[in-house]
């Protein structure tokens, strides 16, 4: 049994929905997990895990500066302990664009960092229409209607495959 921490960087709550899942996925396994928000807690005593999982959000591109900041003071521990990142975007909804390979944003978020993260995974996220501030919510729906995506100022959509949720939950809990 291994002690596992889920660390996550959400904007919305869907990225904390999907280490929640995760978190469910591995305890299945017999391992122990912590799920802490670096949003909340930036400061986590990593030594004290056998295993770390990053999970972030992207919002008009980019992860936020808290997941930089994270990655950058732990970049040595993260290197030396079993690894995984994952990023959770809207982007990854369409095929060929939701690998960590082909997804646009996971790939220039890995050329601007040094850590070189052991497994990742790119997931499809939720557009919440109703949940977002004025602006915000003009953007995406722009955004939406420039890439062909939903534009329903009234629409939650849910693009999240969570059979790719699930293998990468058990992929984590089984590395070394």
């Amino acid at each position: 049994m291994s002690e596992i921490l889920i660390a996550y960087s959400t904007t919305d709550g869907h990225t904390k929905e999907i280490s929640s899942r995760l978190r469910q996925i591995i305890e299945q396994q017999g391992h122990r997990v912590s799920l802490i928000s670096i949003d909340d807690e930036p400061d986590i005593d990593l030594d004290r895990f056998d295993k770390i999982i990053l999970g972030a959000s992207i919002r008009y591109g980019k992860h936020s500066k808290q997941v930089h900041k994270f990655i950058e003071k732990n970049q040595s521990i993260l290197e030396s302990k079993p690894n995984a990142f994952f990023s959770v975007n809207i982007v990854a909804r369409k095929p060929g664009k939701n690998t960590p390979q082909t997804n646009p944003y996971l790939q220039k978020f890995l050329k601007r960092i040094k850590w070189n993260p052991k497994e990742l995974a790119v997931f499809a996220g939720k557009i919440d229409y109703p949940k977002y501030r004025f602006w915000d919510r003009q953007m995406i729906r722009l955004i939406m209607w420039m890439t062909k995506g939903p534009t329903d100022p009234k629409a939650v959509v849910e693009f999240t495959d969570w059979e790719q949720v699930e293998a990468f939950g058990n992929l984590v809990g089984t590395m070394e």
